[in-house]
């Protein structure tokens, strides 16, 4: 059974984002500025991830001289080559949240209006919309064109983002590629679009962090007994042994005590006894 603010959320978040008033307002295509922006912060994340390796490549491999030189990876054309390869397939990653506005509207992670609907379907509640259910976590048409700009995008740019890398790594790389190569001034608004967390993301943060640490209390706990367990069967153990121990070697003594009086029996006088 839903609760009043339940139904409330659910209506308003229906009302604003799931029926649109037309076709004009139901899709909306990124634009130039929103491609960009989102190619340059995939791009960063990926530098970031690829530039920790310490890893040394040579450069004589497949010359017959040996000519050639050893080069940090980090520094590499591989590097950019790898980078730049897939980078727009990781736009896919991102979904519609339409209750949000701007360039805020394309974030990861499932979007509050469809994670409301999910939770309806779940509590037995009959959801019924234009989009089929199973549909529901497909590919936006917004997000499926937004990959298909960048993949024009980054074919056009190359150049200034290989300059990029090779002179200017220490200038930002949104202000260096959309704002001084890509954009016209009239084109960068979203740039200056930050996305603010909400009062519900910052309690689901929340909650996440609370199950891992739960998880990581409890698996620290677990390993703790068994640690425990096994210093307190050595102790046992060692016990044991050391009981047998003992025994062995009072065994050996009184062994040894009759060998001896057997070996040097005593002599007495009979006047001694």
């Amino acid at each position: 059974m839903l609760t009043s603010p339940e139904l409330l959320t659910a209506l308003l978040l229906l009302s604003s984002a799931v029926w649109a008033a037309d076709d004009s307002e139901w899709v909306k295509l990124p634009d130039k500025c929103e491609v960009c922006k989102f190619l340059s912060v995939e791009l960063k994340s990926a530098f970031e991830e690829t530039g920790k390796t310490n890893e040394v490549i040579d450069t004589k491999y497949g010359f017959l001289e040996g000519k050639g030189s050893k080069i940090k990876y980090r520094h590499s054309d591989i590097r950019l080559i790898e980078v730049t390869e897939n980078i727009c397939n990781r736009l896919l990653q991102y979904n519609l949240h339409k209750e949000r506005s701007g360039s805020n509207r394309f974030a990861k992670g499932m979007s509050e209006t469809f994670q409301t609907l999910h939770g309806l379907v779940h509590k037995g509640v009959k959801v019924v919309m234009d989009i089929p259910y199973e549909l529901w976590n497909e590919t936006s048409a917004e997000v499926s064109d937004m990959k298909k700009q960048c993949d024009v995008m980054l074919e056009e740019f190359e150049d200034v983002i290989e300059d990029w890398y090779k002179n200017h790594q220490e200038d930002d790389l949104t202000h260096f590629l959309c704002e001084q190569h890509v954009l016209k001034s009239h084109e960068k608004e979203c740039l200056k679009e930050v996305w603010t967390v909400q009062k519900g993301d910052l309690e689901a943060i929340d909650e996440k962090k609370k199950k891992k640490k739960k998880k990581t209390n409890d698996g620290k706990k677990k390993k703790e007994g068994i640690k425990k367990k096994g210093k307190k069967m050595k102790e046992v153990k060692k016990r044991e042994e050391g009981e047998d121990s003992d025994q062995e070697q009072g065994h050996n003594s009184s062994s040894d005590e009759e060998n001896i009086q057997q070996e040097t029996p005593l002599f007495h006088k009979p006047d001694e006894l």
